[in-house]
């Protein structure tokens, strides 16, 4: 329970460390808890979603639930994938690359990123509420799960005294990688109707196209790709079920 917990208090800005002191050893084993969290951070985000659309416009009550989850999470993984877009925009050698990444300054290629990756997902309005509500959370969770795997397949590319968290995450074993997959899945099975599971594979096309990217460049993966990956992947199932959806 402890690394549950750890992974709440990691990947949101909610007070989880009230309920208990988690050992610093605990965050090292918080990524296959990563689409539980997405329960919690997706469920928000759709509960505001839900709520919004009852009395305003579409695409104010899309704005609002964006705006729930960057409050939940402390734009963690927006953070993320501004630095990476950064580095891997600016730099041209590993260690060019991790440097910009390091640096705390958002620069061109983080603003426009950003700017792109808001204004296709506010395209996203013009989907019926009830099933924006269930793709955000289906979404969400999925997506977590398809970035938890690049600690899997990568080691991490810096030194663990590096790391903005002072620790290195740990690979998952059979059962934790079973427990990240009926979690991050088990929105799909419940909700989501079946002419639309196609759009899993999105995020595991996206993935794989960023894994090779990092391995490339870095021969490994930062925080930093981690946030970046959950949120790539979330918006090409997004894009993806909205082509699902038109067609």
């Amino acid at each position: 329970m402890n690394n549950v917990l750890a992974a709440f208090i990691m990947l949101t800005r909610l007070p989880f460390w009230k309920i208990k002191e988690v050992p610093a050893e605990c965050f090292k084993h918080v990524v296959p808890y990563w689409p539980l969290v997405g329960w919690l951070t997706g469920g928000v985000m759709a509960a505001v979603l839900w709520l919004a659309g009852q009395i305003m416009p579409m695409s104010l009550a899309w704005i609002l639930a964006l705006i729930a989850r960057l409050l939940v999470t402390g734009c963690l993984h927006e953070d993320g994938l501004a630095d990476f877009l950064d580095g891997f925009g600016g730099g041209t050698t590993r260690e060019r690359t991790l440097a910009i990444m390091k640096d705390s300054h958002i620069g061109s290629y983080g603003v426009i990123g950003l700017t792109c990756y808001f204004l296709l997902l506010l395209q996203l309005h013009h989907l019926p509420l009830e099933l924006l509500c269930i793709l955000v959370l289906c979404g969400d969770c999925w997506s977590k799960f398809c970035a938890s795997q690049i600690v899997n397949y990568l080691p991490y590319a810096r030194k663990e005294e590096e790391s903005k968290n002072k620790a290195v995450y740990n690979r998952m074993n059979r059962h934790e990688l079973l427990a990240g997959f009926i979690c991050g899945l088990l929105p799909f099975v419940l909700l989501l109707p079946i002419k639309l599971w196609i759009a899993t594979l999105f995020p595991l096309l996206t993935f794989f196209l960023l894994y090779r990217l990092m391995k490339r460049r870095l021969q490994g993966y930062t925080g930093d790709c981690c946030g970046a990956t959950f949120l790539l992947c979330e918006l090409s199932f997004y894009l993806g079920s909205l082509i699902l959806i038109i067609n």
